[in-house]
């Protein structure tokens, strides 16, 4: 597992021990990057589920201005640190360990451009957190949040102001592309 291009291309990360955290695989990595790579620059991002951190960190490898990680193991927020220390890119981004919900309910007014969401595969998780993430409002308008699934998972076509943008496969692994809908005048 590496950080494929940007400042800290090249680099590669530490994985997080044992089977609780699954990473994505380079190729669906650079499929995703290659979808979203005019919306990286300058913007803010949330790496909900972030396991060993790798997209997010990829995010400000390639010109996000910050990101947030969020994760509720002891073990992946150790090795998000360790990852964000090796990349040199700690100094912009904040690593909390706790789990998706209390985060947001306890979040602070702030809004980000992408949500990257890749909750365990098979357990019904995204529509649950789309709709708890769309309670909150925490998606900038013209945000978009990227849900890496497995392909069997089963993923909603919008949400109150959600709408899904494109969907992709690679394998078993589908990644789909939510944008917000414009803001109602």
């Amino acid at each position: 597992m590496r950080v494929i291009t940007g400042s800290a291309g090249g680099l590669k990360l530490k994985s997080v021990p044992g089977l609780e955290t699954r990473p994505t695989g380079d190729k669906v990595k650079e499929g995703l990057f290659s979808a979203i790579q005019f919306e990286l620059e300058g913007r803010k991002v949330l790496d909900l589920f972030a396991g060993t951190g790798q997209l997010g960190i990829e995010a400000l490898s390639r010109g996000a201005e910050s990101a947030v990680f969020i994760d509720n193991s002891p073990e992946a927020f150790h090795v998000i640190e360790e990852n964000l220390a090796h990349t040199g890119l700690a100094d912009r981004a904040v690593v909390i360990r706790t789990d998706y919900k209390a985060y947001l309910k306890s979040a602070p007014k702030r809004r980000f451009n992408i949500i990257f969401l890749d909750p365990p595969y098979r357990q019904g998780y995204i529509t649950r957190i789309i709709s708890f993430i769309e309670s909150f409002d925490i998606l900038a308008e013209n945000g978009i949040i990227v849900c890496e699934s497995a392909l069997s998972d089963s993923v909603p076509d919008s949400g109150d102001y959600l709408e899904k943008f494109r969907s992709y496969r690679y394998g078993q692994t589908a990644v789909t592309i939510y944008r917000k809908r414009g803001e109602e005048k």
